[in-house]
This record gives C-alpha cells, sequence and structure tokens, in this order.
C-alpha cells in the first residue's frame, strides 16, 4: 500500500514535468500539440523511471538494462494511448487540448501505468 501512495506521489511529479514541458511548448513555443505530448510525455517518463526505481519499488538490485527495456516497452504504451487518447477529445469531442490532455493522462495513469511498473517492469519476478 505504501508503493501505492509513493507511485502516485512520483506520478504527480513526473506529471507536473510532462505538463510544464507540454505548456511550455504548445503554448509558449507554438509547437503542435501532439508534438508537444510526445516530448512532455518523454520528459515525465524519464523523471518517473529514475524515482520509481530508486525510491518506490526499491529495484536497484534488478538489472538496469531489463528494467529499462521494459520501461520503454511500457512508456511507448503509454505514449501511444495518451497520444491517440488526447487526439479524440480534441479532434472529435472538440475539448481544449489542456483538458484533453487531463482526462487521458489520468486514464492511462490510473488504468495502465501503476499496474504495469508494479507488476512487470519492477517485480522481482523474472518475466
Amino acid at each position: 500500500m505504501i508503493a501505492f501512495f509513493k507511485y502516485n506521489f512520483v506520478s504527480l511529479l513526473a506529471t507536473l514535468v510532462d505538463f510544464s514541458v507540454f505548456v511550455l511548448l504548445s503554448k509558449g513555443l507554438g509547437i503542435w500539440y501532439i508534438a508537444a505530448t510526445i516530448i512532455g510525455a518523454v520528459s515525465g517518463g524519464i523523471t518517473a523511471f529514475i524515482l520509481n526505481r530508486n525510491w518506490v519499488f526499491k529495484a536497484k538490485n534488478g538489472s538496469i538494462k531489463k528494467q529499462s527495456f521494459k520501461y520503454f516497452m511500457v512508456w511507448i504504451g503509454s505514449i501511444i494511448l495518451n497520444t491517440i487518447g488526447i487526439y479524440i477529445l480534441v479532434e472529435y469531442l472538440k475539448t481544449s487540448p489542456i483538458a484533453g490532455k487531463i482526462i487521458t493522462s489520468a486514464i492511462v495513469g490510473i488504468g495502465f501505468n501503476f499496474l504495469m511498473n508494479k507488476y512487470f517492469i519492477f517485480s522481482n519476478e523474472q518475466i
């Protein structure tokens, strides 16, 4: 249960990094919202990997190469889900890009990212 709360704290921090980069690029620099979504996700993903490995799941003894590869695969899935979600919300449901980002991030974060981090990337089991 403690790992869940730590994970959520790290997720919040990584999300702040992700959103800050997204807003800076899309609103501040006028970069297309899809490109800003991907770059923000990459920035938040790096933040999350480091903190989850070292603090949340205390998986420093695991192979960083294996963890990195697993994380990369899950991360790509997360980026794809986030990108598709924001695209659908903005283009078809006519939400603002920021609202679409918030809604999509919450759904993907709870329904996909935590479970994959806990049971696939940083588990002690050999998968």
